[in-house]
């Protein structure tokens, strides 16, 4: 058998190319092709692309905001494992269910008001961080500069204490 030269692959790869549409065998095929649009005609349509206006800054800020602190409070953790809300333990001397907030003891795992609690307090500090930068504005005046700088400090301290708090009642004898 002789090999094949390059103008009749051409040709059989141009054949094969006209039998999807027009040189069909099946009459249905053409019968349906044809008859609904011998009376109807498709509609001219107008459309325009649409527009997108980029959100404000204010915008971003607050959804980076919301993400950090749905990250660090372990909301994808209380999804997967599903832990309770709060929990209880018994008093011993009393022998009275009393809730608790924190899992003593288990740096892995968390109640769900425990890692909300947690964010945001890690939330209030870098709040706190941004009034600072805000206090250093050169164009405000000195009592909102002062009110800042204090808001801001006051945030930073109570973030930072009641963390070291929580980290005590989770990790009992830590930094001891």
């Amino acid at each position: 058998m002789a090999p094949r030269t390059d103008s009749q692959s051409l040709s059989t790869g141009s054949a094969m190319s006209d039998t999807s549409g027009e040189s069909s065998i099946d009459p249905i095929f053409h019968i349906l092709r044809l008859i609904p649009f011998s009376f109807l005609r498709p509609p001219r349509l107008r459309l325009k692309l649409p527009s997108f206006t980029l959100p404000s800054p204010m915008t971003v800020f607050a959804l980076i905001l919301l993400t950090y602190f749905l990250v660090i409070s372990g909301f994808v953790y209380d999804v997967i494992v599903e832990p309770p809300g709060i929990g209880s333990t018994q008093d011993p001397n009393t022998g009275a269910i009393r809730p608790v907030v924190f899992m003593s003891g288990r740096v892995n795992g968390q109640y769900i008001i425990e890692g909300l609690s947690s964010g945001f307090m890690f939330v209030m500090g870098g709040i706190g961080i941004i009034m600072l930068d805000l206090a250093l504005d050169k164009n405000r005046a000195k009592s909102v500069k002062a009110s800042y700088a204090t808001a801001g400090v006051t945030s930073i301290v109570i973030g930072y204490v009641m963390s070291m708090l929580f980290i005590r009642i989770k990790i009992p004898g830590y930094l001891h």
